[in-house]
């Protein structure tokens, strides 16, 4: 029997959090190895743990796979989270598309200068309501389905429901007059595999402090 997957990231959301959204959906237990220090990152270079010299890196299957994107798609094609069909995959690979790039748009804000937050807040925050929840609204009314492709759980749902749940962090009106988006919030939630992991003392991270941002400059070398 194989282990549990192994994640190696810094203790904080970043570009492992879809990950570890998509394995506890698929009710996957898995472990951290939490890279603290720039000599822990340095160790995981110099083994060759890591192709590119940078995390997220996943152990799982006998591989150590990099890459966010490259994670989740064998995450969800093992887990079969993927579609039943290339039209179904090429639907799901768009929409998350969209989702990662206003996700990348949310999570920069804690790294904006101070000057700059404000009009960069008000940016993204015209972006969420009047180009990219418009857009996966209009996708739920034209099936009138409860997921988002093939009337059933993909990775697209849980991505999504990450995505809402940072934009309600952000300011929780947005989403008031997106009610089909707002129950599929809801909805997905409320999946047992879903709803374990929003509980407290889960491996969902919380939002980013000061602390944090900091840690995350330091192992991260960047300004």
């Amino acid at each position: 029997m194989a282990g549990k997957p192994v994640l190696h990231y810094f203790n904080g959301r970043g570009r492992m959090e879809c990950i570890r959204w998509l394995l506890a959906a698929a009710g996957v237990e898995f472990e951290e190895k939490f890279v603290e220090t720039p000599e822990d990152m340095e160790k995981l270079i110099k083994d060759g743990s890591l192709m590119y010299q940078q995390v997220p890196m996943v152990e799982i299957d006998g591989m150590k796979l990099v890459q966010t994107r490259a994670i989740l798609n064998y995450i969800a094609t093992k887990y079969n989270l993927y579609g039943k069909d290339m039209k179904e995959r090429a639907l799901i690979d768009m929409y998350a598309e969209g989702i990662f790039d206003l996700s990348e748009m949310v999570m920069s804000l804690v790294l904006c200068p101070p000057d700059q937050r404000e009009a960069n807040i008000a940016l993204v925050k015209n972006k969420i309501k009047n180009r990219y929840l418009p857009a996966f609204e209009k996708v739920l009314k034209s099936h009138g389905q409860d997921y988002f492709v093939g009337n059933r759980l993909t990775r697209v749902d849980i991505h999504l429901l990450e995505l809402l749940l940072y934009i309600e962090e952000l300011d929780a009106s947005l989403l008031a007059s997106f009610p089909l988006l707002k129950a599929l919030k809801t909805r997905i939630s409320n999946l047992p595999n879903v709803k374990k992991f929003l509980q407290p003392g889960s491996q969902r991270k919380p939002p980013p402090d000061v602390e944090k941002i900091a840690e995350a400059r330091k192992l991260f070398n960047f300004s």
